[in-house]
Parts: C-alpha cells; sequence; structure tokens
C-alpha cells in the first residue's frame, strides 16, 4: 500500500474503539490515551468525533461505546457466510457432547469468536461472537497457529503479550512453537486450565473444500468433569465429524 493511500486519522479512531474492552467499559481521556499510546489531544478528538456520530456516550468525565458500534461487527457477520454455516454444526456438537462448543478465526495475536452454542458457562467470563481472547493459550487459538508457516507463528507469539493466566500456563515462545508443532502433527489441541483454572478445551482446525484452514472450532468443559487427558477420547470424534462435513459446504 502506498503511503498516500494510508489515512492516518481513521486510524487513530480505530485504535481508540478498540481500547474499550468487557474490563474496560468506561474510560477518561488519559486512561484511553495510555491504552492507545496516543497523545491526549488526539484522543480527545477521536473520542468526541465518535461521540457526536452516536458510537460513543460522554458524561463529562467518562466515554463510553454505545449499541451503535456493533454496526460495524455486524457488517462482518453478514458479509460473510462463515458463522451462519458453522453455526447449525457447533449446534449439534453442543447437543451431543453436553458441552459448549465455539468457532474462531485469528485476528492478530487474538482469536475472535465468530458463532458459539453454549450449554453452560465454563469460564468466568461470558462468551459470544466478537469476543476476543489470547492465541497462545486457547486451543483455538493453537489450532490456528499451528496452520501457519513457523516464522509467520513465531512472529504472533513475540508480538503477543505472554501472560501468565494460571500455573498452567505456557509462556516460553519455545514451548510454544515445540506446542505448535505437536497441534500441527495431531491434528487439534488441548489445553489444560492454562487460560483458565477448571476450564479445559480441545479444538481442531475447520478447512474449506481447498484444504485452507479458515476457522477453528472447540468443545470446553469443566476440568473437574473432564480431564484433559481425556477430552481427546470424549470429543475428538465429534470434532472431527463436524469438521469433514463442514469442508464438504465451505467453499
Amino acid at each position: 500500500m502506498r503511503e498516500t493511500d494510508f489515512v492516518s486519522g481513521f486510524a487513530r479512531g480505530l485504535k481508540v474503539i478498540e481500547a474499550f474492552g468487557e474490563t474496560r467499559q468506561r474510560l477518561t481521556i488519559a486512561e484511553a490515551a495510555k491504552l492507545t499510546d496516543l497523545d491526549r489531544a488526539t484522543v480527545r478528538r477521536c473520542l468526541l468525533t465518535l461521540t457526536e456520530l452516536g458510537y460513543a456516550d460522554y458524561d463529562g468525565k467518562f466515554f463510553t461505546l454505545t449499541p451503535k458500534v456493533l454496526r460495524l461487527g455486524h457488517a462482518y457477520l453478514s458479509a460473510t457466510p462463515l458463522p451462519l454455516l458453522i453455526q447449525p454444526y457447533l449446534d449439534q456438537l453442543s447437543e451431543k457432547s453436553g458441552q459448549s462448543a465455539s468457532a474462531s478465526v485469528l485476528d492478530g495475536t487474538d482469536v475472535v469468536y465468530i458463532a458459539r452454542a453454549s450449554q453452560k458457562r465454563v469460564m468466568s467470563i461470558n462468551l459470544s461472537p466478537g469476543s476476543r481472547l489470547p492465541a497462545y493459550c486457547a486451543s483455538m487459538g493453537r489450532v490456528l497457529l499451528a496452520a501457519l508457516p513457523e516464522a509467520e507463528a513465531r512472529d504472533i507469539l513475540d508480538r503477543s503479550d505472554l501472560k501468565v493466566n494460571t500455573p498452567l500456563t505456557k509462556t516460553d515462545p519455545y514451548a510454544l512453537m515445540e506446542e505448535l508443532r505437536r497441534v500441527r502433527a495431531d491434528g487439534y489441541a488441548v489445553i489444560d486450565q492454562e487460560l483458565e483454572l477448571g476450564l479445559c478445551s480441545i479444538a481442531v482446525p475447520v478447512e474449506n473444500d481447498r484444504s485452507r484452514v479458515v476457522a477453528a472450532m472447540n468443545i470446553g468443559a469443566p476440568a473437574v468433569q473432564v480431564p484433559a487427558a481425556e477430552m481427546a477420547t470424549r470429543y475428538l470424534p465429534l470434532l472431527m465429524e463436524a469438521s469433514r462435513a463442514l469442508r464438504q459446504v465451505l467453499r
């Protein structure tokens, strides 16, 4: 892309929107500036512009996003058939397994949920389409990273905030790369309470009819109910069956 094609103001506005999150629903100008690494004057203009356009509210101190922001995500969901095609298979997976099933795609260093079928809440946070989790410690993230060339996967790990979420979280880049090689060889990834204590999950890649990985899907279960060592035995056949069926309909 040519430098003259890049609209820096638009990019800064998107960066300010991305500063908000489940644990950051209200932000001051100073907080948003710190999160975005932009100067306060720039952040102030972005936030006031979002408020003027109806994408944010301002009470004199705090800014909050409004439901109008959902239009941005809805544009993606409406423009791609992937979530609609995957949803029935997740519903079947959830029904057959008695657990929650999800699908996601890779976006930078995160996975973004595009569809979900929930039997019960197994995490402390409420996951739904649009939710984001760090790829390095999520089962779907590892499947999607394993599908990339090694250099590209390592670059994403280098840019990730490799945080210790639990005593079981793998954060060493070399150990994670070795784990990705194992996932690539096995065709699936199992996470044993690395994202949150008490949660295990297993994920497989979702390929289209040209063998290109377009998403990942998983089943999550409480560790007290299904230990990590039993995840593959219990749920891998169901996931592989759904993956094979999806490959016939994804173009």
